[in-house]
């Protein structure tokens, strides 16, 4: 048996994910098709419906792994950090993935990409991270699951805009630390009632 049948046979998924994430990172995903992402595993396009029903199924798989990074890049930010610091942490990681990943960062968020089970299955458990670190601050103070998931919700969105805005940042970094200092300075001067 050839080297390349004991592949096709063996590892045939993680290859063409491996493939597909290298062709995403060299042209974005307009770049990326099936017939070039075969060529680039060795097989024939045919030959990769058997392990993906379609170009949505596999890109599905490439932005689930894509959370499934982040993730753990979400985690180790949280862990860490010193007490205070942690949402800071969690804020600064998102935006670094985003501005180091672009490609896949986009992808993650693709509108037909994101409605896959998949996906939003991996993101849940990404946004879990952050979850547990407003728990964990807001704690006695908002023992409400609903406020807790607005405050989550919040954060999440400040964050993934200012991703956006620091796309073509030099420095993201900067962008995040304004960003959480204005939102602090808000809620600090917040008139109540």
């Amino acid at each position: 048996m050839s080297e390349g049948r004991r592949y096709h046979v063996g590892d045939l998924p993680g290859r063409l994910l491996r493939e597909a994430r290298t062709m995403l990172d060299e042209g974005g995903l307009k770049a990326l098709n099936l017939r070039a992402l075969a060529a680039r595993a060795g097989i024939t396009a045919g030959s990769m419906y058997h392990h993906y029903e379609s170009k949505t199924a596999l890109l599905g798989e490439l932005a689930a792994g894509g959370f499934k990074e982040l993730r753990r890049e979400l985690d180790r930010a949280g862990r860490e950090a010193p007490d205070g610091r942690r949402v800071r942490a969690w804020a600064i990681a998102y935006v670094a993935f985003a501005h180091r990943e672009p490609a896949l960062f986009e992808l993650m968020f693709d509108a037909e990409i994101a409605q896959a089970p998949v996906v939003t299955e991996a993101k849940g458990a990404a946004l879990d991270t952050l979850r547990q670190l407003i728990s964990g601050f807001v704690g006695p103070r908002a023992p409400d699951p609903a406020a807790i998931e607005n405050i989550t919700t919040a954060i999440w969105a400040a964050t993934h805009g200012t991703a956006s805005l620091a796309s073509n940042a030099p420095d993201p970094t900067h962008l995040v630390d304004e960003v959480i200092t204005g939102l602090e300075a808000l809620f600090r001067g917040a008139p109540r009632g």
